[in-house]
């Protein structure tokens, strides 16, 4: 510790209190820091039975051995229990290589590579020059609001009132809010695999349980609604469900999402996320239904939706949550403690782009249109490499292969393949073409390919797969 010695003096004052305080280093240089005071406001209890007078200094002598002092770098148990998110940390990489000067074929973000349609982008921009900038309700604008309640019943077949809305930054944050807003430590949050990579992280920041349950590529990666019976329980509290499916591409068919209907209607604390963000990207004879619209399921389902993908909004982050008030009324509580509404001129863009007509209108069937031609292309390519497993996707703009007949070849000059994350880092070493391994979305035998890119770029990077793969031969007879 530093020596501390008191300095009398005769001055006083008698109404303030005159500290002179000098800090003597090892080098014997001084400084001073005057403080005042109002006598009453201070004391050293140490010194109460002696008269001091009112002025005086303090001279501190510091020791030349100092203690270090050490910084507590913990983080929350609920942070360390989240892992990154690989879709990011893939496309952040290939983003980073193609800025060195790599001509890396980036197909690992689920990004549309359109331009916002141009309505929707003269709606937003005419927000700036009228200057709508400003603050809107937290919940969403009136407006935005009432335009999806007309969506939603006039597409899905689902009735709300604006109060049972809230408009988010993105449909991402949208299914947080309501995994946070329902779920208590220790709930069961049920998640269908191959999933989308964030669904089992937002459980574990609620801290609830993430219960993984397995699908087949020989059944379309669709949930068996036995294995979902079999499963639950008194702690099973949100059922997610993604349709048309990332990273699959799968649709549930009214008639397997009836089935699980009357399961969730058996178990009273089972709510069902119903995540609807590919609604309008599938391809005929598919179509979609929301879960919310099926005989009793209005009251459990919590219908997540948005803009980034069928309007190429993705920079714009805009999406929403609909269902019962007291949920919905939870989860505006969440964000107006977080971020607060979304931003005005996106809602703006946003009315624009429900006010294109039915379903999109012209602008997201053309776009559908082309996803569609890529969809067919990457099938029949892939089709052609030995030992290659696809489930053709209904929907979305993805593409999950199985892959997994080359686990365990040898490469040259890499080494064993021997999972789906070595066989990612394998394509994207030889082939640079980046892509998603299936493991961050709890299927290791698959890897997931995005087609949101043009035909041309899927034409190149087709070719150089099956260029980096030809010379491994399966190690599983097929």
């Amino acid at each position: 510790m530093a020596g501390f010695s008191l300095q009398g003096s005769s001055s006083i004052s008698s109404k303030s209190t005159h500290l002179g305080l000098e800090l003597l280093s090892d080098s014997t240089s001084l400084r001073s820091i005057s403080i005042s005071s109002q006598p009453r406001n201070f004391s050293f209890k140490s010194l109460e039975t002696t008269r001091m007078p009112q002025s005086y200094s303090v001279v501190v002598r510091a020791q030349s051995s100092s203690v270090k002092m050490e910084i507590d770098t913990s983080l929350s148990p609920r942070v360390n229990s989240v892992k990154p998110s690989k879709t990011v940390a893939i496309t952040d990489q290939a983003t980073a290589l193609v800025q060195a000067g790599v001509p890396v074929i980036r197909l690992a973000a689920g990004e549309p590579d359109f331009d916002t349609p141009s309505v929707i982008a003269e709606a937003g921009m005419n927000a700036i020059r009228e200057g709508y900038t400003r603050y809107t309700p937290n919940a969403g604008t009136l407006e935005l609001r009432t335009a999806i309640c007309h969506k939603l019943k006039e597409e899905n077949g689902i009735s709300y009132t604006p109060d049972q809305i809230v408009v988010s930054n993105g449909a991402k944050q949208s299914i947080l809010q309501a995994i946070l807003a329902v779920c208590s430590p220790g709930d069961e949050v049920i998640i269908p695999a191959p999933f989308w990579v964030s669904y089992p992280e937002m459980a574990r920041l609620a801290d609830a349980t993430p219960v993984i349950l397995p699908t087949g590529i020989s059944e379309n990666f669709l949930l068996d609604p036995k294995v979902l019976e079999s499963k639950l329980t008194e702690k099973s509290r949100v059922l997610i469900l993604c349709s048309p499916s990332n990273p699959t591409g799968s649709v549930y068919p009214r008639s397997l999402l009836e089935e699980i209907a009357k399961i969730v209607a058996r178990h009273p604390r089972l709510l069902v996320l119903s995540d609807e963000i590919y609604e309008h990207i599938i391809y005929a004879p598919a179509t979609h239904t929301s879960f919310a619209s099926l005989p009793g399921m209005w009251d459990r389902t919590l219908t997540v939706n948005g803009f980034s993908k069928a309007f190429a909004m993705t920079g714009w982050r805009l999406g929403y949550l609909a269902g019962p008030k007291h949920f919905v009324a939870a989860c505006g509580k969440i964000q107006s403690q977080s971020t607060s509404g979304a931003s005005s001129i996106s809602q703006k863009a946003g009315v624009a782009a429900l006010g294109l007509g039915y379903a999109g209108g012209e602008a997201v069937a053309t776009m559908v249109s082309a996803f569609r031609e890529r969809r067919d292309f990457l099938v029949k390519s892939f089709r052609e490499l030995e030992g290659v497993k696809i489930s053709e996707p209904q929907g979305a703009f993805y593409l999950f292969l199985d892959f997994s007949s080359y686990y365990g070849g040898e490469a040259e000059g890499f080494g064993l393949i021997k999972d789906s994350e070595s066989l990612c880092r394998y394509l994207l070493d030889k082939a640079q073409v980046a892509i998603v391994p299936g493991g961050a979305f709890g299927d290791d035998t698959c890897i997931r390919i995005s087609y949101a890119a043009s035909l041309s770029t899927l034409q190149a990077a087709a070719e150089r797969i099956k260029r980096a793969v030809i010379c491994l031969r399966p190690a599983v007879p097929v």
